[in-house]
């Protein structure tokens, strides 16, 4: 649980029954609930990449490998979900550069970045849903860094539509697309199937980040956009 203010000024997780959260309107409470497991094919892909690479880390990886992870973990500050600045260790940043690019089949990182930062991309703007079609299509800057980078990638993922006037999408989402750079740049927009039909009117929610070749992995770009004839 992450814990801020005596008088609850922010505070996330759960204390006995009571869960701590916030969203885009900020702060709420609400009664705990037993989170059902529905063990879907994407749910058990995640957990088998954690399960693969947490031996790797241990069986496969040498001591170099290791420290320079955690030299990179001490240089690189994320974010928690008050967005405070925090720090991993070398091996949660391992595990978090390395993870997604499993799910999507791109080559795993074992040596650590010497860049240390998380990698940014330009902000996604336009983005099309086609009722007719059933696709999606997510228009990016082809000059970004990743673009022109072989085995760098853009991940792109997809919760289910919702109504209109839902203003805050919290998932789960799944990856739906992947869009690998290349010293020619692939060609913007970037169309794909939807992962769930789609209904003239409804709202997608996106969740959108880069994942570098060298193994950073971008903060979230989270966009929506209106289903469309």
């Amino acid at each position: 649980m992450i814990f801020k203010s005596p008088i609850f000024a922010q505070a996330s997780g759960s204390i006995a029954g009571t869960v701590f959260s916030r969203n885009a309107g900020g702060m709420y409470v609400r009664a705990r609930a037993n989170p059902t497991n529905p063990n879907t094919d994407a749910q058990q892909a995640v957990r088998d990449a954690m399960r693969e690479l947490v031996f790797a880390w241990t069986n496969s990886l040498s001591d170099e490998q290791r420290e320079a992870w955690n030299t990179y973990a001490f240089n690189t500050p994320t974010l928690n979900k008050l967005g405070e600045s925090t720090h991993k260790t070398g091996q949660q940043m391992y595990l978090r550069g390395n993870i997604p690019r499993e799910q999507a089949v791109l080559p795993r990182a074992n040596d650590a970045p010497t860049t240390f930062d998380l990698g940014t991309f330009t902000p996604i703007t336009t983005i099309v849903a086609d009722e007719s079609a059933n696709t999606i299509a997510v228009s990016f800057t082809d000059s970004d860094a990743w673009a022109t980078t072989a085995d760098s990638a853009m991940l792109i993922y997809q919760s289910r539509p919702q109504n209109a006037t839902r203003t805050f999408g919290k998932g789960p989402f799944q990856l739906a697309h992947k869009v690998v750079g290349a010293p020619t740049p692939p060609t913007s927009p970037a169309t794909f199937t939807s992962l769930f039909p789609l209904t003239l009117g409804q709202k997608v929610f996106l969740q959108i980040r880069v994942s570098s070749a060298d193994g950073r992995l971008s903060g979230k770009q989270n966009p929506t956009v209106i289903v469309t004839a």
